[in-house]
């Protein structure tokens, strides 16, 4: 029989759900219990997927990868359902946690009040991030990708302003499209193989005929595209800036994980389908990667030195990112080796808790009229804010030294986009490029040319939000903007985690050099889920 300790892994999924659910029974004026029920789901949602991150931390006998699997409805591999946990997605669960936490606080000083189910579409957005990082099939990662996208909508949409509706329609727009594509693929590649399972994939494409392998790949790209389009990849990341600029500070802060679930698929598939030991597939799409994701790099940084606001500069930033990542997963499937992927993994996570944090630093330097809101180029409208009903529904305490706190926690997220020392943005791209060279597999073309992308994207970040930061602590004259303690205590709290991540970097490299290890063995992976027993009459049975 199963212990209750091993039904753990559903958990991060049931919890949403059921806090959601939960909170669709409240009227949408009782804010302060749906507040506290939100808050104390995240809070049981990161203490679930820390012990979860625990288990994945691996045992000699699965090569320090120790992969855990849940049979939902207790169907054998291939035809029914599995969650798959490894060093990855449990890393992918902790990061979602993590950023839920401070956004939903930050929500509860007002942007909570400023539409109709605010925290039902929140738990319903983690809950199809956290089904997506779970999911061993490509069908249930299209119900999880779908969940998490109709919750988007709905969070995108909070709120009012003519900018939000037309970029939230368009964003709508955009992925309604990439869904298509992602049906078109998965059909394409059952079509071929007559399966959906991601280890049975992983076992089956070394095998498939050479007249059949041509449409295997085409299926794969199709359903790539809608990945990349979620994650930005250039010239399919138009849309993101105008759609991040628009959304209400606290969604835009969890927006900059959704970019993620594009890139954490990506890696999942192209390590598991197109890794060195799948035959004749072997490095498929990885110069689609690494071009395309260094042409998202120059674009990022190409639109960050033009961006005039924040908001905007934020939403490139949040490219530069999701690119320097693809394009070291394609440098990974092209024999960069796994020191330069663990690099890149801590870079990911760093970045995106930067870019959170500043996407909620966003509203409060553009609160006072003046010079500093003509900076930032974004009005009121943009954020649907009544600024009378704001001022008669305020929660919490103004604290003092507002602009000293403000320009520390901005000066902490400068670094880490920048890549300067000592903080963790500089520690990830030192690892990449240390692996990168290190390793000697690349073509030092190649290895220079994104050395020279790396480097240019930084020292762009650091021009774009040095201009910021001067303009807006130095050169205005407007007096500081009246900010709440519960605004504040978010955004250090993920100055905080920077801090720790920093402070424990050598511990945070050797989990995802682990990682970055396994990911490059999988027959870990596949080997495991066939393993899987299921429970009958109290006993295992295959």
């Amino acid at each position: 029989m199963m212990l209750a300790t091993e039904h753990l892994i559903i958990a991060p999924i049931l919890i949403p759900l059921i806090a959601g659910a939960l909170m669709l029974l409240y009227d949408d004026r009782q804010r302060k219990a749906k507040l506290a029920i939100s808050v104390g789901a995240a809070v049981a949602l990161l203490f679930v997927s820390v012990e979860l991150l625990n288990r994945s931390k691996g045992t000699p006998l699965s090569g320090g990868n120790e992969i855990s699997f849940y049979l939902l409805g207790n169907w054998a591999v291939p035809f029914g359902i599995i969650l798959v946990l490894d060093r990855l997605s449990a890393l992918m669960l902790v990061l979602a946690s993590l950023l839920a936490i401070p956004t939903l606080i930050y929500a509860g000083a007002a942007w909570h009040r400023q539409g109709q189910h605010f925290q039902s579409l929140f738990q319903f957005l983690l809950m199809g991030l956290n089904g997506a990082f779970l999911t061993g099939d490509l069908f249930n990662l299209f119900v999880f990708f779908e969940v998490l996208l109709a919750a988007s909508y709905g969070l995108l949409l909070h709120g009012s302003g003519q900018l939000r509706v037309r970029a939230g329609l368009h964003y709508i727009a955009v992925n309604l499209a990439a869904s298509l594509f992602f049906l078109v693929g998965v059909s394409l590649i059952y079509g071929v193989t007559g399966t959906l399972s991601m280890a049975h994939l992983s076992q089956m494409v070394v095998n498939i005929a050479p007249s059949e392998r041509p449409l295997f790949h085409a299926g794969a790209a199709i359903m790539g595209i809608a990945f990349l389009v979620k994650a930005g990849l250039w010239p399919m990341s138009f849309w993101l800036p105008t759609t991040y600029m628009a959304s209400a500070a606290p969604v835009a802060a969890m927006f900059a994980i959704m970019t993620k679930v594009g890139v954490y698929v990506i890696l999942r598939l192209s390590m598991l389908l197109f890794g060195p030991d799948a035959g004749a597939s072997a490095g498929f799409g990885a110069q689609v990667l690494i071009w395309g994701g260094m042409a998202t790099m120059v674009y990022g940084f190409l639109g960050v030195l033009a961006a005039q606001g924040l908001g905007r500069m934020a939403a490139h930033l949040v490219l530069i990112s999701s690119g320097t990542i693809l394009a070291v997963t394609g440098l990974a499937l092209s024999g960069g080796g796994p020191a330069m992927l663990s690099g890149a993994l801590y870079y990911m996570i760093s970045s995106t808790i930067a870019t959170a944090a500043l996407f909620l630093l966003l509203e409060p330097m553009s609160r006072e009229e003046g010079g500093i809101a003509a900076l930032l180029a974004l009005t009121s409208d943009a954020y649907g804010l009544d600024p009378e009903d704001e001022e008669e529904e305020e929660v919490g305490l103004a604290i003092p030294g507002t602009m000293t706190v403000l320009g520390l926690s901005f000066g902490a997220c400068l670094l880490v986009l920048g890549g300067l020392p000592p903080l963790s943005g500089f520690i990830g791209k030192v690892a990449m490029l240390s692996g990168m060279f290190g390793n000697g597999a690349l073509p030092p073309g190649l290895a220079w040319t994104f050395l020279a992308v790396l480097m240019l994207s930084g020292f762009a970040t650091i021009i774009g939000l040095v201009r910021i930061g001067i303009q807006t602590f130095w050169a205005s004259d407007s007096s500081p903007p009246k900010v709440l303690a519960m605004e504040f205590a978010p955004v250090l709290l993920l100055v905080a985690m920077i801090a720790l991540l920093t402070v424990r970097g050598n511990d945070a490299l050797r989990y995802m050099d682990a990682t970055a290890r396994a990911l490059h063995q999988p027959l870990i992976y596949s080997d495991g889920v066939f393993a899987t027993r299921r429970v009958t009459n109290g006993e295992d049975a295959q």
